[in-house]
């Protein structure tokens, strides 16, 4: 008897996240740490889980290694399946037409062999790059309830900002009539999430459709949505009132990160019926000796100094007479005695020297122009010496 997936999703893990800069240098934007526990990949599999869906192809590119070693075989998230379970897509080489992913339509084109393989009736297109907690399977029903062939994931966003996002303009019914890419006027607020549920059969004709159009972009909210609603298809939105948080910026995860401590509504990660599952490392409790003021703090590390304000992720050591504020450190991190720290998100494996100083307090970071709005950023593996500055608001990916 052949077998079968009522649904399966899949998720784009292949961009280069350059917005994050010296962050994902050496890694996919996916697998960069968040939350002291976590990678941002941990959310959408967590969620998936958690609806119901078993099985998940996450589809990479650029920089899979640590990618494709954190996600091993699926077990912390209860995806080791012997039918289904997570699998990693990349490109591959074919008797013709082989390619790298042109964009997120053509990544998903690319591997309908293997969504086929699972002859599923419905198939969830997802983004690796979202902090958010979210029921896929109350967003299916809403899809079957509609007899809809596509239904889009939306939320509510300042005005300000619905420029910066794919737009959906909709009947009081949900169903929608026009899609907006990016627009420098738009006529509504409700702002795509990237999440989108296809009824299989309508994504591999439209896929195959844009495939065939040469001067087609391969995107979804450029071609395939559009030329869905201009064939008449049935389109209907899906609106989202949790959390949800595009962490494609250095700003952005910053405030993502300090959500955490701010116990915003919605947004809660130890709730134990929808659990976000990590492959985060074993290691000892971590040893508290100094004051650590309204901050996360992950096991394994040792805290002599003081924490103010921020998330420090596993095996972290900060020395006697080290200040850390407002800062994201990810996890390996050795901050020595002397050193400061204000206003900045330092990436795995760092060492700050003896009386270092990185960044600037939040009040004059915050007013210095750059590209991480004050943020200093330190990358993968570097250290930073004794006496060594890094500026607010600096990226650094080599040794200060």
């Amino acid at each position: 008897m052949l077998r079968k997936k009522e649904c399966v999703a899949m998720l784009l893990a292949g961009g280069q996240g350059s917005r994050l800069y010296a962050l994902t240098s050496n890694i996919a934007k996916p697998a960069v740490a968040f939350g002291a526990k976590y990678r941002i990949i941990d959310f959408p599999l967590s969620n998936c889980i958690n609806s119901g869906i078993d099985t998940v192809g996450v589809l990479t590119q650029y920089q899979p290694l640590v990618l494709n070693e954190y996600v091993g075989n699926g077990q912390p998230w209860d995806l080791d399946r012997t039918f289904g379970g997570v699998h990693i897509l990349s490109p591959y080489e074919a008797k013709k037409d082989t390619s790298w992913y042109k964009g997120t339509a053509n990544a998903i084109y690319q591997n309908i062999r293997f969504m086929k393989m699972y002859d599923p009736e419905y198939v969830l297109i997802l983004s690796g790059d979202h902090i958010y907690k979210m029921d896929y399977d109350k967003m299916l029903a809403a899809h079957k309830e509609t007899k809809a062939d596509c239904t889009i994931a939306c939320m509510q966003v300042p005005m300000e900002e619905a420029s910066r996002f794919g737009i959906l303009n909709t009947n009081k019914d949900g169903s929608i009539y026009e899609f907006e890419e990016k627009p420098k006027k738009p006529k509504s607020n409700l702002a795509s999430m990237g999440i989108y549920i296809f009824t299989a059969e309508k994504l591999f004709k439209y896929l195959e459709l844009d495939e065939a159009d040469r001067d087609s972009e391969k995107d979804f909210g450029k071609n395939v949505l559009p030329a869905m609603l201009k064939a008449g298809e049935k389109m209907f939105s899906y609106k989202f009132e949790g959390y949800w948080k595009d962490v494609g910026t250095i700003t952005s995860l910053w405030e993502a990160n300090m959500d955490l401590l701010g116990m915003v509504p919605n947004f809660e990660l130890r709730d134990q019926n929808r659990v976000i599952h990590s492959r985060s490392p074993l290691a000892l409790p971590a040893f508290v000796e100094g004051e650590v003021l309204n901050s996360i703090v992950a096991t394994g590390g040792d805290i002599e100094g003081k924490v103010v304000n921020s998330v420090i992720g596993t095996n972290c050591v900060i020395e006697k007479g080290a200040e850390v504020n407002d800062c994201v450190l990810m996890g390996n991190i050795t901050v020595k005695a002397g050193a400061k720290l204000n206003y900045a998100i330092i990436d795995e494996e760092v060492e700050i020297g003896e009386n270092a100083i990185v960044g600037a307090p939040i009040s004059e970071a915050v007013k210095v122009e750059s590209k991480t709005s004050g943020i200093a950023v330190l990358g993968r593996g570097i250290t930073v010496k004794k006496n060594g500055k890094v500026s607010a608001g600096e990226i650094v990916d080599k040794n200060v």
